[in-house]
């Protein structure tokens, strides 16, 4: 076990170690990488029954205007900050969108809850301090922000997620992706929305730091739930094609290079005041220069990110930002950036395996299916 005496630790650090959990330093937190039945076992459970992850060191924030204005005036301000459109979201309803750089980079990217009066965000653990600096920066003057660092965060991800919970919360069941809603379980007041990052069906809760062992143990309990680390996280968001911000986004990354154009809805794609609007417009109006895209390598090793990509016997084209052994799939899998006149499916390529030239072809993102219920 490493020596994390430095190291933050969320309010399930003791479960983790109960469980026998490889602690590793992530993000400046202590973090379970796997429990004892290895990684694997942790991605196939989750892909086939329910996993039960502690994402409790990334950053809760609620966002409220100033003098008790509606919720639209901190959506709108938020506007000022990110691509997506905010002032439209309805209560309940989430959205994915990304801070940018005035050149179109990604800061952070994070996930926008409209809630009664109020915006919930979630941001990257490695970027919270950074991103709540940058809100306190260009906000404080129209919106109180408030960071909920007494709140622990779990996501309960796979296919029987929610019926699991629903034995708790019966309610959950009517929600679809995306949406989220509040609800009392045991005294305590539980944020609960139907979304993750896996891939998967499943929720992610928000419940009190000092509540959230008694909830971890009595999920955990239920004969369908395994514990799962940051391992099979990776290779869980790996497989469904979902960027890590820090490997294949980042602040020299625009959203369009990324493709997470999806996540801009029509109304700002002509344009804002957000940084970076110009070049993010442009490029969805000509195309940018790289593109991300999946990729297959052949044989049965892994590329790792910062492998070179090129064309066959030829040029440098890319890099290699994501990749592992994808469980579900039965082979290796990867994500990375190529010039974009290359980034068609069935493209070959050739990847550089440790001085080794492996080939492998271009291929569409997901590799495995999303299963979102989408009601």
């Amino acid at each position: 076990m490493s020596d994390d005496t430095e190291l933050q630790r969320t309010p399930l650090d003791g479960l983790h170690r109960e469980l026998g959990a490889r602690m590793v330093p992530f993000a400046g937190y202590a973090m379970p990488v796997q429990y004892p039945v290895g990684i694997l076992a942790e991605h196939q459970h989750t892909r086939s029954a329910a996993g039960l992850f502690d994402v409790s060191h990334m950053g809760q924030v609620r966002l409220t205007a100033r003098g008790g204005r509606p919720r639209q005036d901190a959506a709108r301000a938020l506007e000022r900050l990110v691509p997506a459109a905010m002032e439209d979201l309805e209560s309940g309803r989430m959205r994915y969108s990304q801070f940018t750089n005035a050149e179109g980079g990604i800061l952070d990217d994070l996930m926008v809850t409209a809630m009664g009066d109020h915006l919930s965000l979630v941001v990257n653990a490695g970027c919270k301090a950074a991103d709540i600096a940058h809100l306190r920066a260009h906000l404080s003057e129209s919106c109180e922000i408030e960071v909920l660092a007494s709140r622990a965060l779990l996501a309960l991800q796979g296919p029987q997620a929610v019926a699991v919970f629903a034995r708790y919360v019966p309610e959950v069941s009517q929600l679809a992706f995306m949406q989220a809603a509040t609800w009392t379980f045991e005294g305590e007041r539980l944020q609960i929305s139907r979304s993750g990052y896996t891939g998967e069906d499943g929720l992610e809760i928000s419940v009190p730091g000092h509540a959230a062992e008694a909830l971890a143990r009595r999920l955990l309990a239920e004969p369908e739930v395994m514990a799962i680390g940051l391992g099979a996280r990776d290779s869980l968001r790996l497989e469904a094609g979902l960027c890590l911000h820090g490997h294949d986004i980042d602040a020299t990354t625009t959203p369009v290079e990324a493709g997470l154009t999806w996540s801009i809805q029509k109304s700002r794609r002509q344009g804002g005041d957000y940084p970076g609007a110009q070049i993010i417009t442009r490029q969805i109006a000509a195309g940018p220069s790289r593109r991300r895209v999946g990729i297959r390598p052949e044989g049965r090793a892994p590329v790792r990110e910062g492998a070179t990509v090129r064309l066959p016997g030829g040029d440098a084209i890319g890099t290699i930002t994501s990749g592992g052994f994808g469980a579900t799939v039965g082979g290796p899998v990867a994500m990375g950036y190529v010039a974009a006149e290359h980034a068609h499916d069935g493209q070959a390529l050739e990847l550089d395996l440790r001085g080794k030239a492996v080939a492998a072809r271009v291929v569409a993102l997901p590799f495995v299916a999303h299963r979102y219920h989408r009601g």
